[in-house]
């Protein structure tokens, strides 16, 4: 019930939009032009979610920072919009038009007076897993979360503070941005609407047993694959072997790497086949003599996209083998090994590979942590869907929603923001 209608007071016209990836910023951006007031909170020190660590998306295959950039600019001259990094939702409760928001920012360390100078990491010994690049190299303790970041701000890794270096890094920011002691803080939000845009994760290739993620370095994920590839990534987009850095020029890729899979995803999470037609694309413009084996149960490029794939098994050094590896192991080289059968003339292999690159499908990330419970429900895969008839307030869009490429989640957060709209303006 709408709280001009239940008497609990004006009803707000605030839509609060969770989660800052392309679909989060898409409905922020959308529902601000069209005249509301819009807070746009997330939980990582930057915008831009997956999407801004991949080297290339479709269907243009050009670098995230071109579609991404043009929606901070939509941002940055919007007065309408609230951009709060490093907060998660905790709870919600009320009603459209009056819902209670409890949100809880982590301590950052650094505060709006940052001038991304760098000083901060010039001063600091502390080394930490890189989170942009998926750990797959190191950062200094306090960091710009990327080259495009937005906001672009620093970050102070905790780790940095447990080492006592606080009051270093404090001493060495000229312009009084640093905080050693910031604690973060918990707050409520008052707000008519909410889109629910928390996107997704990878699914966790320590799950697959089999394909022995964890025992050899030159076993990586598709979206570790995009780190590689990306000028900004570990290696400077060379598409190199984690194990010893030398090129990769035997490739193979896994296909529904726990996907399609009643013991793990047992869904198709429709981005992963053209993921990886993408790849070797990557690997073979950077190596003329490489060769890429793509193992596949079927070859899912639907629309326009199929025009990439046929590009991609025109060329003849890029082979299909239909066949779901049955295991991996690692030679006596280092170098991995599949093992399994080929579907269609049933001969059995064991083949060697420079660098092995398992497509993990995408896991809601609603399927942990705080999820909401009014106007949505989880489907029995986890994403978020709108309860029939039940007149909320409260919207999914983009991968919360369900497993969609960029356009499509671009197009799913309009349609939310749409609604969302309508819900504050009728309440």
């Amino acid at each position: 019930m709408a709280a001009g209608q239940n008497g609990a007071g004006p009803a707000s016209q605030t839509i609060l939009v969770v989660g800052g990836g392309i679909a989060g910023v898409t409905a922020a951006v959308e529902a601000a032009e069209a005249g509301q007031d819009v807070i746009l909170i997330e939980r990582d020190p930057a915008l831009g979610g997956r999407v801004t660590k991949f080297n290339r998306y479709f269907p243009k295959l050009c670098h995230p920072t071109c579609g991404l950039e043009i929606n901070y600019q939509r941002i940055r001259k919007n007065p309408r919009i609230r951009v709060m990094t490093m907060c998660e939702v905790q709870g919600i409760s009320g009603g459209r038009g009056d819902y209670k928001v409890s949100v809880q920012r982590h301590p950052r360390f650094v505060n709006e007076r940052c001038t991304a100078c760098g000083a901060c990491a010039n001063a600091t010994e502390t080394m930490v897993d890189n989170p942009f690049n998926y750990g797959l190299d190191k950062v200094k303790g306090a960091y710009l979360p990327h080259e495009h970041a937005f906001p672009m701000r620093y970050v102070v890794a905790p780790e940095a503070i447990a080492a006592g270096e606080g009051e270093k890094l404090k001493a060495a920011c000229a312009y009084g941005a640093l905080d050693p002691h910031d604690k973060g803080e918990t707050f409520d939000l008052h707000v008519g609407a909410v889109v629910w845009a928390t996107g997704w994760q990878p699914y966790d290739p320590k799950n697959l047993d089999a394909y022995s993620y964890v025992h050899s370095r030159d076993i990586i994920t598709n979206v570790e694959m995009e780190r590689l590839a990306a000028h900004d990534g570990p290696t400077h987009g060379k598409v190199l072997r984690p194990s010893n850095g030398a090129p990769a020029k035997k490739v193979a890729l896994i296909q529904c790497a726990g996907s399609r899979d009643l013991n793990h995803l047992p869904y198709c999470s429709r981005i992963c086949c053209l993921g990886s037609l993408k790849h070797a694309a990557y690997v073979r413009e950077q190596y003329p003599d490489a060769e890429v084996h793509i193992y596949y149960i079927d070859i899912r490029a639907h629309d326009k996209l199929e025009a990439f794939y046929d590009r991609v098994r025109a060329d003849p050094q890029v082979k299909f083998i239909k066949s779901k590896p049955a295991h991996i192991r690692v030679g006596e080289d280092g170098r991995p090994i599949l093992h399994g059968e080929r579907t269609i003339d049933r001969e059995i292999y064991a083949e060697p590979y420079d660098l092995v690159v398992l497509a993990t499908g995408m896991q809601p990330s609603a399927v942990t942590g705080y999820r909401p419970t009014m106007g949505l429900v989880a489907d029995e895969y986890g994403f978020l869907v709108p309860v029939e008839g039940d007149g909320e307030g409260v919207f999914s869009a983009g991968v919360a929603a369900g497993p969609l490429d960029v356009s499509m989640s671009v197009q799913s957060a309009t349609a939310a923001a749409l609604k969302a709209i309508q819900a504050v303006r009728n309440a």
